[in-house]
């Protein structure tokens, strides 16, 4: 099935019993529903009361990332006749973006300083948002704020660091007995985030990265590594049989491809932004090449006025007929695929590699797979309601990369996939036993 994703004007919200947080200057209150604790994934209605009726005023947020970055926003609103602002109903005037966007403080956030990626790896700490708000008049005179605490990690989730064999990951598993449905996410560098949410949705969840070392050391990749992986999520007591999900994006998506096709056992796989062929390293198994590498040559990337980079089409042409041994024999794969692509890519040309998998399988009669494309979003789809990122430092290509992504748009494709991810895994994976997922 394939899908192409437009837009919503409606955001949904998890119905809670109400619980406010407020701090007042006056008799105006700034209040943050269903609770000012919540996971990250989950969204905040953000409420003004106490203004003067039509009142315009500037509500700002601000948080500060790992690195010691600060990100911000700002929207301006106009309170209604009873002196009231709602974001699920108001909308911004001016400022980090403009319409009704219940979440847009959060995702438009931007560092001061440019081409900053929001770092938040550190599971076991809230991400925390101060929000405030101002007078729009002289200098901007603070009127109530809230913190708004952002945890990645739900009561019960248990979190592991693992070193079994040649691999080491960290390992999430949720509470109660399970059986739960098992996910191996495979990452390019070291990150968490993702495997711990999932957690909390009621997977068990074994992050992992694709270097453990820097890439300029790599001469070769081993797909036993990966399925040393695999065998241990199958080996977890809390674990069901039915098989194993990989999630993958951007250069894993080449190992979460070859694993499905090569190795018994996974069931479902979720391709982010990636290639359809295996890319820069030979990749072995059982000790014989499987797959030649696909090149990248790095003199094609586009510059732009600002001095940041875009390699969108770098990486050698797939389909090309030198380099039919690259590319992942993915009619093999006994268990099914959701590809994702997002059409302003910038890093790879992900819609193009997106259409050659989908041609190829059906080519070969397999129905096994569904296909998203996100028209106006970037690279770096990540779980939603972060900071979203445009550019950053490429640690592969050494400089300033574009992303790309409209970041409204962007935005909006993150919380469809997030929960287009959990059903595809829950559909392939699931397990009758599985208990209720995490929670604050």
């Amino acid at each position: 099935m394939d899908t192409c994703f437009n837009r919503s004007t409606n955001t949904n919200l998890v119905k809670k019993t109400t619980v406010v947080s407020e701090e007042m200057t006056s008799q105006i209150r700034l209040r943050l529903l269903p609770s000012a604790r919540c996971l990250f994934d989950e969204p905040v209605q953000v409420k003004v009361a106490g203004l003067r009726p039509w009142q315009v005023v500037t509500i700002r947020a601000r948080s500060t990332d790992e690195k010691g970055v600060v990100f911000s926003s700002s929207a301006t609103y106009r309170a209604d006749g009873s002196g009231e602002v709602n974001l699920e109903r108001d909308p911004s005037l001016i400022g980090s973006y403009i319409g009704v966007e219940p979440m847009g403080l959060l995702w438009s956030m931007r560092a001061d300083t440019l081409h900053k990626l929001f770092s938040k790896n550190k599971v076991l700490n809230p991400y925390v948002v101060k929000f405030s708000v101002h007078e729009l008049e002289g200098e901007g005179r603070m009127l109530a704020e809230a913190t708004n605490e952002r945890f990645l990690i739900g009561d019960g989730v248990s979190r592991a660091p693992v070193k079994e064999g040649s691999f080491h990951g960290v390992l999430f598993t949720p509470p109660g007995e399970g059986p739960f449905p098992a996910v191996l996410d495979v990452c390019t560098f070291m990150s968490e985030k993702r495997a711990c949410l999932l957690a909390n949705k009621g997977f068990v969840v074994l992050a992992m990265s694709l270097y453990n070392d820097k890439p300029d050391n790599i001469k070769e990749m081993h797909l036993d590594y990966f399925k040393e992986a695999v065998d241990f999520l199958q080996q977890q007591p809390k674990v069901g049989n039915k098989g194993v999900g990989i999630i993958s994006r951007s250069k894993t998506g080449h190992i979460a491809l070859s694993l499905a096709a090569f190795v018994p056992g996974v069931e479902a796989v979720v391709w982010i932004n990636g290639c359809s062929a295996n890319v820069a390293f030979p990749l072995y198994y059982k000790k014989r090449k499987i797959l030649s590498p696909l090149l990248s040559d790095l003199s094609k990337v586009i510059p732009t006025e600002s001095g940041v980079v875009i390699a969108r089409y770098c990486v050698d042409n797939p389909l090309a007929e030198e380099n039919q041994a690259t590319l992942v024999p993915i009619e093999k794969a006994k268990g099914h695929f959701l590809f994702v692509a997002s059409e302003d890519d910038l890093n790879w040309d992900s819609k193009a590699f997106m259409d050659q998998m989908v041609e190829r399988l059906k080519r070969h009669g397999k129905e096994n797979f569904e296909s998203v494309c996100y028209p106006r979003a970037g690279h770096l789809l990540e779980p939603p309601y972060g900071p979203h990122c445009g550019s950053s430092f490429h640690w592969l290509a050494r400089q300033l990369a574009m992303w790309g992504g409209e970041p409204r748009s962007h935005a909006a494709a993150e919380v469809h996939l997030w929960k287009k991810i959990q059903e595809f895994l829950r559909s392939h994976l699931s397990c009758e036993a599985s208990r209720p997922t995490a929670k604050l």
